[in-house]
């Protein structure tokens, strides 16, 4: 049974939740496009959709409905050569509509796991829980194909420790989705010496047919992506404790956020970082790291207490930033929550907060941000100028970013050392194109 046949009975167990609806939409594109394509003539395409209840499986509907409607804009013309024999489809309204019809007829919501029965490929993007992957897997097993192959979406659990106890060990891979899947291009595959080699393959040609780019991680506990944000998380949070030295928190996250943004050009900083994620994201993903990967500090008593607090950041259903580490207005940091005062403390860039600028010192000459940055055509030589005078300068700002720079280098070259990743390139390209970074960790900048 090769990867278009399995397509024609996939399930997704978590298809509501943030990871599972991106997954769901770029996978109803790919099935729609194999049912209008010549390959998909008198086949049926089935995908069915688990989540926990009614309610969230409305929202994904409407959601996967909007989406199509838009992906079908997009191919219009396309769409106009597939149903050219469709005297009755004039207006690209019409064609579009329809297009959106077909795909939307493919998809299967289900409040239980037993709609999966005679699923061929299975898909799971539940909570970084190890048992609760076991034990929704598990059930599935039952009632899907004996054969069926299973991609989760784990951003830290090892393959090996889920195949071994739900006792299919070539028949799992990690499939690593970055958020939101539906744009990220980035896709972290992981597979195991026992991996049967069909599904090593199909993985990879799957990935293709999405439109993702594929990087390959050893089977080690956090991959390589967390392997590396989860350090430098823990970085940021050592470089705020010495900082803040017993004070208040505010101005030493304040300044570390600033100096991880502004100094090294980055999309934001690490603590809004932390929030955009999840606190508790944040603490299960070390948790899991801790267990499988002991001795290595991977533990964090400042994340422990917000999440025993309730300060957990992560998104609304709308998609905007819930406070976190830092509070928000309007999408954009506003405060920060002092564990010392158990409180938000509002940004005064009149009062606290300059008088963290003027600490840090002024950023090098002629600075460019991220967003400039981003699509220029001068960006490596600017970075090259850039850290050339982050490493040399004596501020405050300067000194911290420095020390970040080297700190990131050395958990990047640790992965590759230890195995996690074959190379340098693997590591960089991760961290450019899951994380958005202008530059990978390991560089010639310190």
């Amino acid at each position: 049974m090769d990867l278009t046949q399995r397509l024609e009975n996939v399930a997704i167990v978590g298809a509501a939740g943030k990871m599972g609806s991106g997954i769901a939409l770029l996978l109803v594109n790919e099935l729609a496009r194999l049912k209008l394509s010549p390959e998909g003539e008198g086949k049926t395409y089935s995908l069915t959709l688990i989540d926990v209840n009614h309610t969230v499986l409305e929202g994904l509907m409407s959601y996967l409905r909007t989406q199509l409607k838009k992906a079908g804009e997009k191919k219009v013309a396309w769409l106009r050569e597939v149903y050219q024999a469709r005297t009755d489809l004039v207006e690209n309204g019409d064609i579009i509509d329809e297009f959106v019809m077909d795909a939307l007829t493919q998809l299967r919501p289900a409040t239980t796991l037993s709609a999966a029965a005679g699923a061929t490929l299975v898909f799971e993007a539940v909570n970084e829980n190890e048992d609760l992957k076991v034990k929704l897997l598990s059930e599935v097993r039952k009632v899907a194909h004996p054969d069926a192959w299973y991609l989760t979406n784990t951003s830290s659990i090892p393959i090996s420790v889920l195949g071994k106890r739900l006792e299919i060990p070539s028949r799992i891979v990690g499939y690593h989705f970055y958020n939101p899947p539906a744009v990220q291009k980035l896709i972290e595959y992981i597979t195991t010496d026992e991996t049967d080699p069909g599904l090593k393959a199909a993985g990879e040609e799957l990935c293709h047919r999405l439109g993702k780019k594929i990087f390959h991680s050893a089977d080690v506990a956090g991959f390589i992506g967390n392997g590396h944000f989860m350090r430098d998380g823990l970085h940021a949070i050592a470089a705020m404790e010495a900082l803040r030295k017993g004070g208040d928190h505010a101005p030493a996250i304040y300044k570390v956020n600033r100096v991880s943004q502004d100094w090294l050009i980055r999309p934001m900083g690490i603590f809004q970082l932390i929030d955009y994620v999840g606190v508790d994201v944040f603490k299960f993903i070390l948790e899991v790291m801790d267990r499988y990967l002991p001795g290595q500090g991977l533990h964090s008593a400042f994340i422990d207490t917000l999440f025993e607090k309730g300060i957990l950041g992560g998104q609304k259903h709308d998609g905007s930033q819930k406070d976190g580490i830092l509070g928000y207005t309007k999408g954009r940091p506003s405060a920060v929550y002092d564990l010392a005062r158990g409180e938000y403390v509002p940004f005064d860039h009149e009062g606290w907060c300059k008088t963290c600028d003027e600490e840090l010192g002024p950023l090098p000459d002629g600075y460019r941000g991220w967003k400039t940055l981003v699509r220029a055509p001068d960006r490596k030589a600017y970075l090259e100028r850039h850290f050339e005078a982050v490493v040399r300068g004596e501020t405050q700002g300067a000194r911290l970013a420095a020390e970040y720079l080297k700190a990131s280098k050395a958990i990047g070259e640790k992965l590759v050392a230890d195995g996690g990743a074959a190379s340098a390139e693997d590591v960089n390209g991760v961290l450019m194109n899951g994380f958005f970074h202008l530059y990978g960790p390991i560089n010639d900048y310190v």
